[in-house]
């Protein structure tokens, strides 16, 4: 196993909840016109909402599945989102010498799991409704960043009119590769040597659906709350 950095205690965040709120600090000096927040379970919900929370902006999420070699499940080829949305390593996918048989049927494994938790997290909710928002993606860190082409990909599909990708921690190759597919990545930490996205927290512990289904409920709620207060509907 690889040392960890010596500098890491320096660039750490204590857990997802702390690093929601420093990433939330760099977006708000942004003052994006109608943001919605959209997060990516299941860690990167815990920190997205901390960001919606600080911009008041609602909050919802967008599935997408890390697609596996193999028999090295640990290697990302691709990955996958809803809507058919599929995105491959084409030099991977070339080197493992992978046949589009595979693929397929790797692909559709990760589709009905991403199914399978859209049904969990949001039950019969509509889809969010983007179009006139700055759309920001969050996820707990950008590492290779395929789960995260596939997330942008997804929500292009739904009609944002502005894509922002948001992470607490970074690696500045893959920020730079993604600022060509969304309008503006930020990320508190962007690092040219990169290690594992948990290395750069404290607490790094696994989320459980529970916790997301109870921040979305939370986030509803409050929404649900302003549009009372306004006499509106909630920003959908």
């Amino acid at each position: 196993m690889s040392a960890r950095p010596p500098f890491e205690e320096a660039l750490r965040f204590a857990d997802r909840s702390d690093a929601g709120r420093a990433l939330a600090e760099r977006l708000l000096e942004r003052h994006y016109p109608r943001p919605f927040v959209l997060g990516l379970p299941r860690g990167g919900v815990v920190v997205a909402f901390e960001v919606a929370e600080a911009l008041e902006s609602p909050l919802d999420i967008v599935v997408v599945r890390k697609l596996g070699a193999p028999g090295h499940g640990e290697l990302g080829i691709g990955a996958v989102g809803p809507d058919n949305v599929l995105i491959l390593n084409q030099q991977l996918v070339q080197a493992l010498g992978l046949r589009n048989e595979e693929i397929l049927r790797l692909a559709g494994s990760e589709r009905r799991e991403v199914e399978r938790q859209l049904r969990l997290y949001r039950g019969d909710r509509p889809r969010p409704a983007l179009h006139g928002h700055t759309t920001i993606l969050v996820d707990d860190g950008l590492a290779t960043g395929v789960t995260a082409r596939a997330a942008v990909h997804t929500v292009w599909r739904w009609g944002a009119d502005r894509v922002v990708l948001a992470v607490p921690a970074c690696a500045a190759d893959s920020a730079r590769a993604l600022r060509g597919l969304c309008d503006e990545v930020v990320c508190v930490l962007e690092l040219e040597e990169f290690w594992a996205v948990g290395v750069y927290y404290q607490d790094f512990r696994e989320v459980t659906d529970e916790q997301v289904i109870a921040l979305l409920r939370r986030a509803w709620e409050r929404e649900t709350a302003t549009a009372a207060l306004s006499g509106g509907s909630a920003a959908r």
